[in-house]
């Protein structure tokens, strides 16, 4: 169990989309709150600056000693990765507003200029942190086990003599040595690429030159293993081989120093939100601009002279907004790729996926989901039970229908190479491609010019909305009729994700949550609205948000009536400020709330009067928690739905979702299991609070609860279970 609480990066104090907010005086109750809402006073923390404190999260991991080393690497990997699409997208979106009209300003509920000086102080600390835990902690153990990286004053001369060969034959092509004269031409600097600026001195003249050096880490690995003693594994940075070799270049010059920088671009596409149009091919033109967009991040090396800085300011039109301090390395994704030396044991202790042995084994795959629904909880279960239902749907000559929402597809799916083989033996199938997930635009595009080839039948995105449901639908002929199947999921058809990500998956052939199935895809293929509402599916743009509310609503009805109320929200995001209004108003009346966010949560928890009754936490841990679980007590009759949406503005405003309901109570009751489970987690578990101060939750239990790890032993028994069972034997139909 880990009891490790190192000091926190502190943050100030959380930026409030309502202005002159104070939480200093308690609330007076249900007309104080209803002011407050119509004055947009409530205390509601900026999404963006959560999201960082999320991120904060993650570095926990990194400087956590009970991680093993090389996980803590791979956290500092995530960290960096997560930063980086941080910067090409939201801080790009709050870069952009301040080019705006002074009208358009006062539309906005927050200052850009104030919440990206906020933005840049939270991660130029965060950056620090992420420095010394690498230089201090990281480097030193690594040594402990004998892994050293090394710089370029550390090298022997068997290992500088294999560092020169190995630039020579290796790298020379790439460095694109380019010299730097102030009011010329600028050099381009490729999106997240990796330079080194030059200080240099004539040494004729004495005159100060800079030059820059691509660090070629998009051709060749970051992390060059050199020559070395028996049990000894040294390694250097591609970065420390170009600084070692750089003086070769430039013969006319003395190297005063380096300095590593990388310029990050604009990644959102600027699709207009009409209704008209070829929005593929404007997506297409939009990704060709992705890499040559304006700048969003200058990151340069904290030991950088100012007047270089200031040289490099004017010379790539930098303004102070697009300035970030690190350390001596960037792109520090490339930890991912950190070599291992077959050191396991410095790593996670293999968790293998459990077989879901009611559906891997079963003789029969449609009926034994006939008989009733299924539940598999990936990466604890294996993903196998989903991509047999595709196999089996392909090859079954009885199954003459397929119809699937794609959003994310892993880059070898057997998924899609069944949709394929099914098309080609003549079934009728269907897939709705979400061209724009950001940063899998082009391999969605590639799928689905694939599957035309192969005759499935593929309809694009709407423009203005995305579609971001989870759903499969298998029609399969039986007795002189049909009978429809359905796989709803609260993550992505990518069997790669499956392997990291927690996410629910239901199989069902109940006809009140399949005919809702097909009508969901009646629309996606016309585009035309159902002919009739749905009543069990809640779904993105018809009925999700509205029906959210009410069973709200219902909860706060019955604590006001003095009965039991209880609401249970699992999300990644809670963002959306009508539904933290709708809490805030529930906790109020007296209805107790948890809330495991993994990321944003816009909410504030336990102020007095208004929020303490709500309980919020977020679990980081070494799988991604994905799912979106939503529970309410509803007076006894319990009602949760496993979903695919946030409770985020774009999800409940501006997407298709789905949610569905569970009606095995069997089902529910693990669910619900499980959730209790994180809620109990007093190891990986945070807390969120007004201050983000992420403090790990320490309760005064002897028992140390890791949920992700007492989630896969709960599932684990019961493959136990399954394992003693007689084998299901098919019975005949009524």
């Amino acid at each position: 169990m880990c009891r490790f609480a190192s000091k926190s990066v502190s943050c100030p104090a959380p930026l409030y989309l309502r202005p002159n907010c104070s939480t200093a005086q308690p609330f007076a109750g249900i007309n104080d709150l209803r002011r407050l809402m119509s004055e947009k006073k409530l205390p509601y923390i900026h999404r963006d600056i959560s999201w960082l404190s999320f991120n904060y999260r993650v570095l926990q991991e990194a400087k956590d000693p009970a991680v093993p080393l090389l996980e803590r690497i791979k956290f500092l990997a995530i960290y960096s990765n997560n930063l980086d699409e941080f910067f090409r997208v939201r801080v790009a979106q709050h870069r952009n507003l301040l080019r705006v009209g002074k009208k358009t300003k006062r539309e906005l509920d927050y200052d850009p200029k104030e919440l990206l000086k906020q933005i840049l102080q939270i991660v130029n600390r965060q950056q620090e942190e992420f420095s010394y835990i690498f230089e201090n902690q990281i480097v030193p153990e690594l040594a402990n086990h004998h892994i050293r990286l090394l710089r370029r004053l550390d090298l022997n001369e068997e290992q500088r003599t294999f560092v020169e060969n190995y630039f020579n034959d290796h790298m020379l092509p790439f460095v694109q040595p380019v010299l730097l004269v102030a009011h010329k031409v600028r050099p381009f600097l490729n999106n997240a690429a990796l330079y080194l600026t030059l200080d240099m001195r004539d040494k004729e003249s004495g005159a100060v030159q800079y030059a820059i050096v691509k660090i070629p880490s998009d051709h060749l690995p970051r992390f060059l293993v050199l020559p070395s003693v028996s049990g000894q594994h040294d390694i250097i940075m591609l970065d420390d081989v170009v600084r070692h070799n750089v003086s070769k270049m430039f013969p006319g010059y003395e190297i005063e120093d380096t300095y590593s920088i990388k310029l990050t671009r604009d990644a959102e596409l600027y699709i207009d939100d009409e209704f008209s149009g070829d929005l593929i091919e404007k997506i297409k033109q939009s990704l060709a601009k992705r890499h040559v967009g304006p700048a969003s991040r200058f990151v340069y090396d904290r030991s950088m002279p100012q007047e270089l800085l200031d040289f490099l300011c004017e010379q790539f039109e930098l303004g102070r907004y697009d300035l970030l301090v690190e350390g001596r390395y960037h792109n520090n994704f490339d930890f991912f790729h950190f070599p291992d030396f077959g050191m396991n044991h410095l790593k996670n202790p293999p968790l293998p996926p459990i077989a879901y042995r009611p559906l891997e084994e079963a003789e029969d795959f449609f009926k034994a989901i006939a008989r009733q629904d299924h539940l598999i909880y990936v990466p604890y279960h294996s993903y196998e039970s989903a991509v047999r239902m595709f196999e089996e749907a392909a090859k079954d000559p009885s199954v003459t229908h397929i119809k699937i929402i794609l959003y994310r597809v892993s880059k070898r799916a057997r998924i899609m190479e069944a949709l394929m083989e099914a098309a080609r033996r003549g079934k009728q199938v269907f897939a709705f491609i979400e061209v724009k997930a950001r940063f899998d635009e082009e391999a969605n595009l590639r799928w689905g010019e694939k599957l035309e080839k192969a005759g499935v039948h593929v309809r694009y995105s709407f423009p203005g909305m995305k579609v971001h449901s989870k759903v499969a639908l298998i029609m399969r002929q039986e007795r002189q009729s049909h009978r429809l199947y359905a796989y709803f999921s609260t993550g992505n058809f990518h069997e790669d994700t499956a392997r990291i990500y927690c996410d629910y998956g239901l199989f069902t052939a109940d006809k009140r949550l399949t005919t809702e199935a097909a009508r969901l895809f009646a629309y996606l293929e016309t585009v035309q609205p159902p002919a009739q509402p749905f009543k069990h599916l809640l779904v993105g743009k018809f009925n999700l948000r509205h029906h959210l509310i009410e069973l709200i609503n219902f909860e706060i009805d019955q604590a006001k009536r003095g009965r039991k109320a209880y609401i249970l929200i699992k999300v990644n995001s809670l963002q959306a400020p009508k539904m933290v209004e709708k809490l805030y108003e529930a906790s109020q009346a007296g209805v107790k709330i948890d809330i495991i966010a993994r990321s944003i949560c816009s909410l504030v928890p336990g102020i007095p009067s208004l929020s303490e009754n709500i309980r919020a936490i977020s679990i980081v841990d070494r799988f991604l928690e994905h799912a979106r679980v939503f529970f309410f007590h509803h007076g006894g009759h319990q009602k949760l739905y496993l979903s695919s949406a946030d409770w985020m503005v774009r999800n409940l405003y501006y997407r298709i979702e789905t949610s569905v309901p569970i009606f095995d109570r069997k089902l529910m009751r693990q669910i619900k299991d499980v959730m209790n489970l994180q809620l109990k987690d007093n190891v990986k578990a945070r807390i969120l609070d007004e201050e983000q101060s992420n403090q790990y939750v320490r309760d005064q239990s002897d028992l140390a609860i890791r949920s992700q790890i007492e989630t896969y032993f709960y599932y684990k028994r019961q493959e136990e279970f399954y394992s003693v069972l007689p084998p299901l034997h098919d019975e005949k139909e009524e």
